[in-house]
């Protein structure tokens, strides 16, 4: 995965350079947990987090038309003018025939939220956008639920995405076919005997 970060005129300089090294630190992260290559680049990344205000809005509907042109309008204007409540999301995922392929993702992240805030935000878009998409109250301790308790990847988040790139599991298994290799790979995660 390649992550590209993208700002909107309105962010200084000074946080462009702060929020590029957090997501390029956080990337490496995600690649030693995953094995999977996680890495930032300045173009023809298949990952964009984008970093704007609300006075970036032209920006941010041109650049999401750049990436997601087949996106619907409501969801476009779910980039252009988010919920007050939202301060950030990603929709990520594959093609029309393989939806479940993520390949591609595409973050917003409100750059006018104080640091911690938009690094929080990291943290749980990217790994959001990695395959963990659905936020439950069961996953604790962990930022994949929506108490706010946690803000950023716990040590069971990490072995969630450690096992959700383990080699054993496929894209497209059906869950009959899965459930027995999660067991598998959640006692080897625990320790415990097989």
């Amino acid at each position: 995965m390649k992550l590209v970060a993208d700002f909107g005129p309105s962010v200084p300089e000074s946080q462009r350079q702060r929020d590029a090294g957090v997501l390029s630190a956080y990337g490496a992260r995600l690649s030693r947990i995953t094995g999977h290559s996680v890495s930032t680049t300045q173009k023809r990344g298949n990952f964009h987090v984008i970093f704007a205000s609300a006075d970036d809005r032209a920006f941010v509907a041109e650049k999401v038309r750049e990436l997601l042109p087949n996106l619907s309008a409501s969801d476009l204007q779910l980039f252009v003018n988010p919920p007050r409540t939202h301060y950030c999301f990603v929709l990520a995922g594959g093609p029309q025939g393989a939806p479940f392929d993520y390949i591609r993702g595409v973050a917003l992240i409100r750059a006018e939220h104080p640091d911690l805030v938009r690094d929080s935000c990291i943290h749980e878009e990217v790994a959001q956008g990695m395959g963990l998409l659905n936020d439950t109250p069961r996953a604790r301790p962990s930022i994949f639920n929506d108490d706010d308790e946690f803000a950023f990847l716990t040590t069971h988040d990490e072995l969630l995405l450690k096992m959700l790139y383990d080699p054993r599991l496929r894209t497209g298994m059906s869950a009959d076919e899965a459930r027995p290799i999660i067991r598998i790979l959640a006692r080897e995660a625990m320790g415990q005997p097989l």
